[in-house]
């Protein structure tokens, strides 16, 4: 099965915005800390999917985003899914309660304290090196154990080989 979907992460004073997925009660993302998206809808543009999302989760409307890179999580359980991921530093709006878990805002420096999926920290350091559009692919053996990663189509070992995300 093939699925598509964006994940934003707002800025705000060295913090992001986090969802905490605590509500739904089959969600591969239950007790994960992640950013804001969704699934996209018949027709959208990910830009349309992530403006959409972003509104429907936190009540904001984005006035300053960026598409920095696309993601392809391989589950291991028979799920692809291509992740259009953006950062957002500008919005406007009243924020809303989440039906999908709790919005907080984090500091930077301590989000790799919560629980992530293991690959997350990965495109976090992508996400904070550089501006340039990246192309990151995660492999999982099913569950939460990441098996194997490659950026822009280069295999690395992202547990010793770091250094490969100093290509960009």
């Amino acid at each position: 099965m093939i699925e598509f979907s964006t994940l934003c992460y707002i800025e705000k004073d060295d913090q992001y915005l986090m969802l905490h997925r605590t509500v739904k009660k089959n969600d591969v993302n239950r007790d994960k800390w992640i950013g804001v998206g969704g699934h996209f809808e018949e027709g959208e543009s990910p830009e349309e999917c992530v403006l959409r999302e972003v509104k429907e989760e936190t009540g904001y409307t984005l006035t300053s985003y960026q598409y920095r890179g696309i993601v392809t999580f391989v589950s291991g359980n028979g799920i692809t899914e291509y992740m259009s991921l953006f950062t957002a530093d500008g919005y406007e709006g009243t924020p809303v309660e989440c039906d999908e878990g709790i919005l907080e805002w984090v500091d930077k420096k301590d989000v790799g304290k919560l629980n992530l999926w293991e690959g997350d920290m990965i495109f976090f350091r992508l996400l904070e090196m550089t501006r340039k559009f990246f192309s990151l692919k995660l492999v999982y053996d099913g569950s939460d154990k990441l098996v194997s990663a490659a950026l822009n189509g280069k295999k690395f070992d992202w547990k010793k080989d770091i250094s490969m995300l100093d290509i960009l």
